[in-house]
């Protein structure tokens, strides 16, 4: 029976950990290089594109993530991985919403966010307590401006509380500041 012949362990996991390594730089460059296809135009500037002092600065707090259109978007596909992209869905929804200028037209999305968002049993159903559900859908009937307010704050501090640190501790985030490192180290 022939024998099988086993590294020693050292070797065996210094080989999967580069092999874990240059897999993760593989994710973070091709990760980088969608998100600068998503927003590249021709003769694109080097200002626009992402850089490793941007995204470092993403992790000071999560308005300057939302702030970023790379952070948002790399922010964005990370809770979508999750499953669990409805939070940042609406707080976005909510922040177009309010640049409705027309009150048919706001009528019209209120009632739609609503439904989309608030309503029990809804299709991306967001955790808000009953008060402030039942207060949105009192508001809803003659909206303002600001009848979401209350929600999009509660939805801002759960993302700020829970889906941005698990953000900053994500694969996704941490191989994308080692792949713009490295391509900073070589110029």
């Amino acid at each position: 029976m022939p024998s099988i012949k086993a590294q020693p362990p050292s070797t065996h996991h210094f080989i999967m950990d580069r092999d874990d390594r240059n897999r993760n730089n593989t994710i973070g460059k091709n990760f980088m290089c969608r998100l600068q296809c998503m927003f590249s135009q021709p003769h694109q500037c080097s200002e626009s594109r992402l850089s490793l002092e941007d995204t470092q600065q993403w992790s000071q707090s999560l308005e300057r993530l939302l702030d970023s259109k790379y952070g948002l978007a790399t922010f964005r596909n990370f809770l979508k991985s999750e499953y669990s992209d409805e939070n940042i869905e609406f707080w976005l929804t909510c922040e177009d919403y309010k640049k409705t200028k027309s009150s048919f037209r706001m009528s019209s999305r209120a009632k739609k966010i609503y439904e989309q968002f608030i309503k029990a049993e809804s299709p991306k159903e967001i955790n808000i307590d009953y008060h402030t559900r039942e207060q949105i859908k009192r508001n809803v009937k003659t909206p303002t401006m600001n009848c979401f307010d209350e929600a999009q704050k509660i939805v801002y501090g759960l993302m700020e509380r829970d889906s941005y640190p698990r953000f900053l501790r994500s694969d996704v985030y941490r191989t994308l500041l080692e792949s713009l490192a490295a391509d900073a180290t070589k110029g």
